[in-house]
């Protein structure tokens, strides 16, 4: 059976809104909390699902009530998760956010059972030319390396969030179809691949895609995102103007993942793929929290109006 294979993280999200971000010593006071499911991997998977694609998530959670909520949580959204392990000793992983007034967050994430995840989790006969696996970086990054190349050898299409980012050995990249990036994650690699940096985002893409021999995909937040192709040809797009409706960013860019994961499973255009992405992230800023915030296929839509296709860059 075809479908997305998301490979990655799980968490609970503990939340808090604060006036301001606090600093080294300072304590900051607030209300109130909330406590999300999310992880990068969830988040991803939960993006895609709800963009109307047949989404598989793989990691690992703890035997605990936060590793139950997760799981219920992605399960009603229509994530298949026979192959989310629970394990014995290690918790549920967690990640810390704090959101300011102005929508920016800080985060700090305890992997907890993330650590235990395996490739083995995969089996071989759905690495096939139908499936599509995305990944991110909060799991034991051997893990993703040994998925990639099991992928390439046996046909799926690839994708790499570097999120947070991290050297990848450049065995590994060139097995890689599709690599995403924010700006500062794309320098972080240029810089540990021995490239000169650039700060333009599309030369930036460029060197990248080239250096690596595959897709580079690099989102700028409120100004949109770039791709380029290993042959030179990149394009543009926009995203949604949302004014003062920003809300919370958090979970901007999984949702961007996830959805563009979604398109090229669907085999969309580069052009198709990259607004629909670019307008689920934006929308995905309305509301509070990750998850809660994505939108579903309909939403995107209804949303395609507010941004252009994507443009070829000249």
């Amino acid at each position: 059976m075809s479908m997305v294979i998301v490979f990655g993280s799980l968490n609970i999200d503990l939340m808090m809104e604060v006036e301001h971000q606090p600093q080294i010593g300072e304590t900051v006071l607030t209300p109130t909390y909330k406590w999300l499911p999310g992880g990068k991997g969830a988040n991803q998977a939960l993006a895609c699902s709800r963009s109307g694609i047949k989404t598989a998530m793989v990691g690992q959670i703890g035997d605990d009530g936060f590793g139950t909520r997760i799981y219920n949580t992605l399960k009603r959204d229509e994530v298949w998760v026979s192959s989310v392990g629970r394990h014995d000793s290690e918790p549920t992983g967690m990640a810390f956010i704090t959101t300011d007034k102005t929508g920016d967050n800080q985060i700090v994430v305890a992997t907890g059972a993330n650590n235990a995840t395996s490739g083995d989790q995969i089996p071989d006969e759905i690495l096939g030319p139908d499936n599509v696996i995305l990944m991110q970086m909060e799991i034991p990054h051997a893990e993703n390396w040994d998925v990639i190349r099991r992928a390439k050898a046996k046909g799926a299409q690839t994708i790499l969030n570097l999120a947070p980012a991290g050297a990848i050995p450049k065995d590994v990249l060139v097995d890689l179809d599709y690599l995403i990036v924010n700006q500062i994650e794309g320098r972080q690699i240029a810089e540990k691949m021995g490239l000169t940096i650039e700060d333009d985002a599309i030369k930036l893409a460029k060197t990248l895609a080239e250096n690596a021999d595959l897709t580079c995909v690099m989102t700028m937040g409120h100004l949109g995102a770039v791709v380029m192709k290993s042959n030179g040809t990149g394009w543009k797009v926009g995203a949604v103007n949302l004014g003062e409706d920003v809300v919370d960013t958090t979970g901007a860019g999984d949702t961007f993942c996830g959805v563009f994961a979604g398109c090229v499973f669907e085999k969309r255009s580069i052009q198709d793929s990259m607004r629909r992405a670019s307008i689920a992230g934006s929308l995905a800023c309305k509301s509070f929290g990750a998850q809660t915030a994505m939108p579903r296929s309909d939403e995107i839509d209804d949303a395609l109006g507010l941004v252009d296709l994507a443009t070829p860059i000249q």
